[in-house]
């Protein structure tokens, strides 16, 4: 049973569980606070039924005490009007003789006699608390001496008007407790559905924007400076966020396509003129093989840099590298694969400088560029790369004599698979993502890429990264 209510609370909407755990708060807050208010009310009201029994017995013995001992039943009787006075009209009081035999009964209140104590007290009473006929009462006995009566006299109050006193403020509380419960209930569930709209608003927009897609405006307004404020410019800033990927995504897809289409398209029409013409023809058989691994090739390249800009890696902390060290491995490397190309490092007060970025990562730049520069160039192509400081920045410098770029085009080189259409032909080879790599790789290590060109003069890079903590 407890199961299937809590499973049932789960399942239930936020403004029901707001609207319920209100109320039971509030309940349990009142019931706490009913139930010391009925026991202090309670012990103070019993008490001032022991008082009230006091009271009257206290008065009693004074006026036996001034009447005297020779005081005899008689006078008692013909003094009953006196102590009508002092006795309560719900209270009964008996004379009894040593036997405990009623003499003289003021008052009806109790039929019952209540059995006398072996311990009443010669002085003073006792005061006891006995069930008679079914009622509470309290019970006070006390020796009474007249010469030559020896008794006891007996007050009996019964509690039932303090009981139905007690059961009437019971029944108030129970009832005000119910009604504080369905009150806190409606309050409750009206305050979160006042609270929580900003919150059902935002749901209904997520959902139109699952059916609808990205495109669907944000109509939602909230002025409030509160955390649904706070979630809400979170939102609006994700749901931007999801939108520039997707959107990047899409067209990502559509290049990567595009991109593939073409060499796949060269490789089947030559594996086909191959079927029916190459096994015959030696010569259009090695130019249809060489053709389909230079396209085949070129899809490799294009699959190592898509995974390359796919990944994006974090930055590790202790990322740091030998700037001079790992260019002369990429010059190296690059004069090996084009001898008749020259690469010229230069260097200004520019000596074992360590920058906030890894060997890989730099490797990856400088190859990128270097190769830039080579396929965009003459066929004796001379390139230089600059290294210097720059306050707590080194500086790199890749710069060529090649054919340019347009400066309508320099805005958007770095766009993947964007092609200049005389620096970025297909006829040149690359596969377009090149300089989107550089680009990914500067930004993610914290610096900054700029690019200068003029067609036919010929293009300068210029990349900037922060120096390693302990050399600044």
């Amino acid at each position: 049973m407890n199961r299937k209510i809590l499973f049932s609370f789960r399942r239930s909407s936020l403004k029901t569980k707001w609207a319920l755990t209100s109320a039971v708060v509030i309940f349990i807050s009142f019931a706490i606070i009913c139930s010391v208010l009925y026991w202090s009310m309670h012990t103070w009201l019993l008490s001032q039924e022991h008082q009230s029994v006091n009271r009257t017995m206290d008065d009693l013995q004074v006026f036996f005490e001034s009447q005297g001992s020779g005081m005899t039943i008689d006078e008692i009787r013909s003094n009953r009007g006196l102590m009508n006075s002092i006795i309560d009209k719900n209270q009964t009081v008996r004379i009894l003789n040593k036997d405990g035999i009623e003499i003289l009964r003021i008052n009806d209140t109790i039929n019952q006699i209540p059995e006398i104590k072996k311990q009443v007290p010669s002085q003073g009473y006792i005061v006891e608390k006995e069930k008679l006929e079914g009622i509470d009462c309290f019970v006070a006995t006390s020796k009474l001496q007249m010469s030559p009566f020896l008794g006891y006299i007996q007050l009996t109050h019964p509690l039932d008007s303090f009981h139905s006193l007690m059961n009437y403020l019971l029944m108030a509380m129970c009832i005000l407790g119910l009604g504080a419960l369905i009150i806190s209930f409606y309050i409750g569930h009206f305050l979160a559905n006042f609270l929580l709209r900003p919150l059902h608003e935002l749901r209904l927009e997520m959902l139109n924007v699952a059916e609808e897609g990205f495109g669907t405006p944000i109509l939602m307004e909230y002025s409030y400076e509160d955390e649904i404020g706070d979630l809400l410019q979170v939102y609006r800033k994700m749901m931007a966020e999801l939108e520039q990927t997707f959107l990047l995504q899409q067209q990502f897809v559509q290049d990567a396509s595009h991109e593939l289409r073409t060499p796949i398209q060269v490789v089947e029409g030559h594996l086909s003129l191959i079927k029916r013409w190459g096994k015959d023809d030696p010569a259009v058989l090695q130019e249809s093989l060489e053709t389909s691994l230079t396209e085949i090739k070129r899809m490799k390249d294009l699959v190592e840099e898509m995974l390359e800009l796919a990944r994006g890696e974090g930055v590790a902390q202790d990322s740091h590298c030998n700037v001079e060290e790992t260019i002369r491995e990429i010059v190296e490397e690059q004069l090996h694969l084009y001898p008749s190309v020259k690469i010229e490092i230069v260097k200004n007060h520019f000596t074992n400088v360590y920058a906030a970025i890894s060997q890989r990562a730099l490797g990856q730049i400088v190859r990128n560029l270097l190769q830039n520069a080579i396929r965009y160039s003459n066929h004796d192509a001379k390139i230089f790369v600059c290294l210097t400081i720059e306050g707590k920045n080194c500086k790199i410098e890749v710069e060529d004599h090649g054919i340019g770029i347009a400066e309508s085009d320099l805005p958007y080189i770095f766009e993947r698979f964007y092609r200049v259409d005389q620096a970025r032909s297909r006829e040149e080879g690359g596969t377009g993502l090149g300089l989107s790599i550089v680009h990914m790789l500067v930004n993610k290590y914290g610096g900054k890429i700029f690019v200068s060109s003029k067609l036919g003069e010929g293009t300068k890079f210029q990349i900037t990264f922060p120096l390693e903590n302990n050399q600044i």
